[in-house]
Formats: structure tokens, C-alpha cells, sequence
């Protein structure tokens, strides 16, 4: 297979959804899983802080930094849609792997969130997120489709 043009990179803020919660989860390497409530009861008694529900104002600023990284790091943002609960980026960052560019992205926004707003909370996402490999045009602009205009279609979020 030939390189990725591009990575299409999804993370949930801390606590919004749970391993095993009740509307089901994908599992590293194994897809899709169906919601086990005991076992999401679990993971909430782990949680060190309360879940993140980003604002408006949070949520820009987290997009502006996701800008600043990309220009900083020379890598391509195609797209960003920073929600209250999980952000979608859709980057080409020419020979860089694809872990770096999710750790550097959700490191920097961390940097932003605490520095604007709660310089105190230590959890802002979730462990680890998504990294979906990216080959041609046509996916390309689906991902791009999908994280600027699909989100909305969806009715999930604000």
C-alpha cells in the first residue's frame, strides 16, 4: 500500500466516553464493541476529575491552536472541527507518524486550554483516539466533507 496523503484524527475530551459506556465503543485493533454498563460504571469510579464539555470559547481556541501547530509543524490542515465533546482534525504532515501528530496536536491544546482557562485541571482528553490512514483524493475530501459539515447533519452536538 502507498503512503498516506493525509490522517484523519478524531479524540473525545476526558470522561464524554467511556470505555464500555451505554452507546457502544471500538477497541484498539478489534472494532466495535457493545456497551458493558458494568464495566463503564468502572472506568467512571476511575475518572480523576470531572468529564470536559468544551464551549464556544474553548472550543475556538482549541481550533486556533490545532491552526498554530499545523503552520509551526509545516504540516497541511485540511480541516478542524473542535466540538463540545471530541475534535476531528485532518492533517498531511509529510514524514511524520501519525501518533506524533495526535500527541503534538492534543499536547498543544492542552497547553492552550490550561493556560486560558483552568490551569489546574490536569485531564482534558481522552486516551488515545482515533488515526485513520488516508490514500486518495476522494477519501480525502470525505473526511473533510464529514468533519466540516457532517458533524452538523448529525444533530449530536453543538
Amino acid at each position: 500500500m502507498t503512503d498516506p496523503i493525509a490522517f484523519f484524527i478524531t479524540w473525545s475530551t476526558y470522561g464524554t466516553w467511556l470505555p464500555r459506556d451505554s452507546r457502544g465503543w471500538v477497541e484498539y485493533h478489534h472494532g466495535w464493541k457493545l456497551p458493558e454498563p458494568a464495566l463503564e460504571l468502572e472506568c467512571k469510579s476511575r475518572m480523576t476529575e470531572d468529564a470536559v464539555r468544551l464551549n464556544r470559547q474553548q472550543r475556538q481556541s482549541v481550533e486556533a491552536q490545532i491552526h498554530e501547530t499545523c503552520r509551526f509543524r509545516n504540516w497541511h490542515l485540511h480541516a478542524v472541527n473542535c466540538r463540545s465533546n471530541h475534535i476531528h482534525v485532518v492533517v498531511t504532515a509529510i514524514e511524520t507518524k501519525p501518533k506524533k501528530v495526535r500527541i503534538d496536536l492534543k499536547a498543544y491544546a492542552t497547553r492552550c486550554l490550561k493556560k486560558q482557562y483552568d490551569s489546574e485541571r490536569e485531564n482534558w482528553w481522552a486516551e488515545p483516539g482515533s488515526i485513520r490512514h488516508i490514500h486518495s483524493d476522494p477519501t480525502l475530501e470525505g473526511a473533510i466533507s464529514y468533519t466540516l459539515e457532517g458533524q452538523d447533519r448529525k444533530h449530536r452536538d453543538t
